[in-house]
């Protein structure tokens, strides 16, 4: 190996602008939920060019430390000190662990659909009728995140679930299934398609999504019911333990 080589390499200087960034939200400069500076702003008070600072920027956001919301500019969404580990292995809700923002409001809809050889093939089993949930998760009456859910009507019929009452329904699907599910399976896709039942609903970022498909499973071949979460990218934090 060159040694003299690799010792000539200097650090980028993208690094040391990400360095002191990080310091700065750590030190309570720019605090979690508040914008930064404008990127002109922001790259003079650094003495250093546009160029480096959506360098360094780009960092922060992979870090899950500064989010951009194209049109507004960029947030600090977490710190440091308060940043956790994703746990997705584990068999809870994946939207609260896979989505950076907390939500002020889930609005929940359902509505009775025929059973189709789609539903056939991702409940395993044949149903007199599906019920199809969504979740429209927001913030700051912004719409931030979307879930799909298909269940049986049987299955909805054996655990006694009032569909009609928004608080037990959305209680069930957000926590309850998850305590009493024994495991789930899961696929992870990007997708540029985001389809809304209704029109008039925009989700941010929704062209530009991870598509987390669930099946959660009792003790029955069949799963209890098979989940859609849409995440836009600017929104996700999606880590694995790994282990040898």
């Amino acid at each position: 190996m060159n040694t003299n080589k690799l010792a000539q390499l200097k650090r980028p200087l993208y690094i040391n602008v990400y360095d002191e960034l990080l310091l700065q939200i750590k030190m309570g400069v720019f605090p979690v939920d508040t914008r930064l500076p404008s990127e002109p702003d922001l790259a003079s008070r650094l003495g250093i060019s546009r160029a480096t600072l959506r360098q360094a920027l780009a960092l922060l956001q992979d870090d899950g430390i500064v989010r951009n919301i194209r049109g507004k500019g960029n947030f600090v969404v977490n710190s440091v000190s308060k940043h956790e580990e994703v746990h997705l292995e584990k068999l809870t809700n994946p939207m609260h662990k896979c989505h950076i923002n907390t939500f002020d409001r889930i609005d929940t809809h359902y509505r009775i659909d025929e059973d189709t050889e789609y539903t056939k093939q991702i409940l395993k089993r044949d149903s007199s009728k599906v019920v199809a949930f969504e979740r429209l998760y927001r913030k700051e009456k912004e719409l931030v995140a979307y879930a799909f859910t298909f269940m049986s009507m049987e299955t909805v019929e054996s655990l006694s679930l009032d569909i009609n009452n928004e608080e037990e329904l959305l209680n069930f699907l957000e926590n309850h299934v998850y305590a009493n599910a024994n495991h789930g399976e899961m696929e992870i896709k990007y997708t540029h398609t985001v389809n809304l039942a209704d029109k008039n609903e925009e989700l941010i970022g929704q062209n530009e999504c991870f598509l987390l498909l669930e099946s959660l499973y009792d003790n029955e071949d069949s799963p209890i019911m098979h989940n859609k979460f849409y995440i836009p990218q600017q929104f996700s934090n999606i880590k694995l333990n790994i282990y040898k």
